[in-house]
């Protein structure tokens, strides 16, 4: 559904384009100091004002509705709060007759009976990803001294990404990329050693996020091209540390002491300025689609932010599930 995690579990409300959306992070330990000044930096690095992305400027202002008292946390379930109030809703209408090619219009109103609320693609919307950065700035706290850093490193496979991202928009185009993310002084032995091991529970949340068709660990698709001898990190301590980090810090599902390291791909976001053909499901007749309105050239610039979120998360759980 809507909810991830056992212990510190957050469960996602709201909708692009209605009168606000949040989070309820439950499981989070009292005695937290905690104020809505804490959100506001990683809340800013998912709205960069730079080449390429959505001019759509919301205040992004946390409401912090519960579980916070006197600056400390109580224990009871916390409720962060985001109005919207940079709305425009009128393009969306004909949406419901013309699905835009690779949005999830057409799949939405089937699951929903075409009661979803289709503005700016509802609960689809990246916009979503807002709670999973309000409740990924609580875990970070939980998680401490684990510090977790994630670039864009590529765009429309190329490494010179602003040249990339002016190009998709000079063609009214859209381009999508990588983001790496490392995660440093990560405990020894999070995680399970089948269903609910470190790279599934990662995974799980990291697909979460509008836009993602791929995650690896470590040397990820290239550990098939190499052989046992060149994959193999050999320890050189007896904390575990190892020469190489072809495992991205996991074994047998598990932590082991180096750095967590992934990479996630993410698609070009579907909203194009370019002629695209659709099928009217009115009509039954193929049509001409111009979409209009305030979209990105390349979502995954606004990411590394959410990508760190997503990882605190999965790790928060997993530690607290520890005892640690």
């Amino acid at each position: 559904m809507n909810t991830f995690g056992r212990i510190f579990r957050i469960s996602i409300f709201g909708e692009s384009h209605g009168q606000g959306l949040g989070a309820v992070v439950d499981g989070c330990p009292p005695g937290i100091k905690l104020t809505t000044d804490d959100f506001l930096e990683d809340i800013a690095r998912r709205n960069p004002d730079e080449v390429g992305t959505t001019p759509r400027k919301e205040k992004d202002i946390p409401e912090l509705v519960s579980g916070v008292f006197n600056d400390m946390t109580t224990g009871a379930p916390i409720t962060i709060l985001f109005r919207n109030e940079d709305v425009k809703s009128e393009e969306y209408n004909k949406y419901l007759v013309l699905p835009r090619p690779g949005h999830a219009d057409f799949v939405a109103s089937k699951k929903y009976k075409g009661f979803n609320d289709y503005r700016g693609g509802g609960m689809f919307s990246g916009r979503l990803t807002l709670p999973i950065i309000a409740a990924g700035v609580i875990a970070k706290i939980i998680i401490a001294p684990v510090n977790i850093n994630a670039k864009l490193i590529s765009a429309g496979g190329s490494d010179n990404i602003e040249e990339a991202i002016k190009k998709a928009e000079a063609e009214q185009d859209s381009i999508g990329g990588v983001v790496e993310c490392i995660a440093e002084n990560v405990p020894i032995a999070l995680g399970e050693p089948f269903f609910d091991g470190t790279e599934s529970l990662i995974s799980h949340i990291i697909f979460s996020i509008p836009g993602v068709k791929a995650v690896e660990f470590g040397a990820g698709t290239k550990a098939a091209e190499m052989r046992g001898s060149e994959f193999n990190d050999v320890y050189i301590s007896t904390e575990g540390q190892t020469k190489t980090n072809n495992a991205g810090g996991v074994s047998g599902r598990l932590t082991n002491g180096n750095d967590l390291i992934l990479r996630v791909t993410f698609r070009p976001p579907s909203s194009i300025g370019k002629l695209q053909r659709t099928l009217n499901f009115a009509t039954g007749q193929e049509e001409e689609l111009e979409v209009k309105g305030r979209h990105d050239v390349c979502f995954a610039r606004r990411t590394p932010v959410i990508v760190e979120a997503a990882v605190a998360i999965a790790l928060a759980d997993m530690k607290l599930i520890d005892n640690l």
